[in-house]
């Protein structure tokens, strides 16, 4: 498996587009920080186009890669190798290579602008600890959708339809079932809703942990008196940990049980 991980991952750091993807968020932090007012908004800034951008780039690059290798993996699957060493090697490949573009190109713009003799620093460490799970979720989604469907079209659209129900619709829809449900006491659907959207915890993470948990409206306090503290902070670590396991536990029971 770590052969092929060290394979994939070496493909990867060749392509254009993994060097795009990195250099943009080089360039995008550095203006942030020398332009755009110091490291807190920088992090804010940065905690709105990370929450939305690393889900969908994870996505795409975790369907394209499966897709576009289909013909080595079909060439490793006649070797004596185990079906969950290929498909795990190669997803971790992705991962690790989009968690990496992000750590370079976040994090040295930090670190040159003195993040490490800042107080910023833990805000900023949740800001990357938090892009490196959505990085492994939303890979293991890719690959586990597109080893679902052997037809491009429709591996592609229903990555595309869970980035966008996880994005845009989920949010949506919670928004409409606590204005529905106003006279209600929701404080607790609130926190138990959030945990099954990835994108929505990292969110609340950043904001605990950035101090501005009135931005998330009436059940804000509620949430801070939970997720706040050190126990709830672990709990919503522990979700997202979850959040990782699941999908790459659906690519090993697609990976037992398909035909190739």
């Amino acid at each position: 498996m770590f052969k092929i991980l060290k394979y994939s991952f070496y493909d990867l750091t060749r392509s254009r587009w993994m060097y795009i993807y990195g250099a943009f968020y080089l360039l995008l932090t550095a203006s942030l920080l020398w332009l755009g007012g110091g490291l807190s908004k920088a992090i804010i800034s940065l905690m709105n186009i990370i929450l939305v951008l690393v889900p969908l780039i994870a996505t795409m690059f975790g369907v394209m890669y499966y897709y576009n290798s289909r013909e080595f993996t079909e060439l490793l699957l006649a070797q004596p190798i185990r079906r969950i060493h290929i498909f795990f090697g190669q997803y971790l490949g992705v991962a690790c290579s989009l968690a990496i573009s992000l750590l370079l190109g976040v994090g040295l713009p930090f670190v040159l602008y003195g993040v490490f003799n800042s107080p910023e620093i833990w805000n900023f460490s949740v800001l990357l600890l938090v892009g490196l799970f959505l990085s492994l979720i939303f890979s293991a989604i890719a690959f586990f959708i597109a080893l679902r469907n052997e037809n491009r079209i429709k591996g592609f659209g229903l990555a595309i339809l869970v980035w966008l129900f996880f994005a845009v619709i989920y949010d949506g829809l919670f928004l409409l079932a606590l204005s529905q449900f106003n006279d209600y006491p929701l404080e607790s659907f609130a926190i138990g809703a959030s945990l099954f959207n990835p994108i929505d915890l990292s969110r609340i993470l950043i904001l605990l942990k950035l101090d501005i948990s009135a931005l998330m409206g009436y059940t804000g306090a509620v949430i801070q008196n939970f997720m706040g503290t050190l126990l709830g902070m672990a709990c919503s670590l522990g979700v997202l940990l979850l959040w990782v396991v699941l999908p790459a536990w659906g690519i090993r029971w697609v990976a037992v049980r398909k035909d190739f």
